[in-house]
């Protein structure tokens, strides 16, 4: 088949998204989630606990909660309503390592979930880690002088 005839084949059988709508609910949904993580930490801070305290409870939070409704079923069911909306940086995270932990568990803890749980976020991880590490040494350089 030639590249010409593919391309119209792909065309045809794809479905046309509305984008408008599909942004609009990726707005709604990621939003929510950051006015969630928003809400949760006021409430920390209003019971008291310190600004830093309340900043990490909140991300081990969002944390525990994409992974529990990632584990149950319900955050697949979210992301493809919203699509890119649940990628909020922390719960999308925690949902790539949950999922693959879950899809490798059978494989055994050391060889399946151990060593395939990164697959995903493993790039990210280390793509983050060099990138502080650069951006460390240019505050650091700026900082001299």
């Amino acid at each position: 088949m030639d590249k010409k005839r593919y391309s119209e084949l792909v065309k045809e059988k794809s479905p046309n998204s509305d984008t408008l709508k599909d942004l609009l609910k990726a707005f709604l949904v990621g939003g929510g989630i950051c006015a969630f993580g928003e809400v949760m930490f006021e409430a920390f801070v209003y019971f008291g606990l310190q600004e830093k305290q309340g900043r990490t409870l909140v991300s081990l939070s969002l944390i525990l909660i994409a992974s529990v409704l990632t584990m149950t079923g319900v955050f697949p069911k979210i992301a493809k309503f919203a699509g890119a909306g649940t990628l909020v940086p922390i719960t999308g995270f925690a949902n790539a390592v949950t999922s693959a932990a879950i899809e490798f568990k059978s494989e055994g803890f050391v060889l399946g979930m151990g060593a395939k749980m990164f697959t995903i976020a493993g790039p990210v991880i280390v793509y983050g880690t060099v990138a502080s590490v650069v951006y460390g040494i240019i505050y650091w350089i700026t900082t001299l002088f």
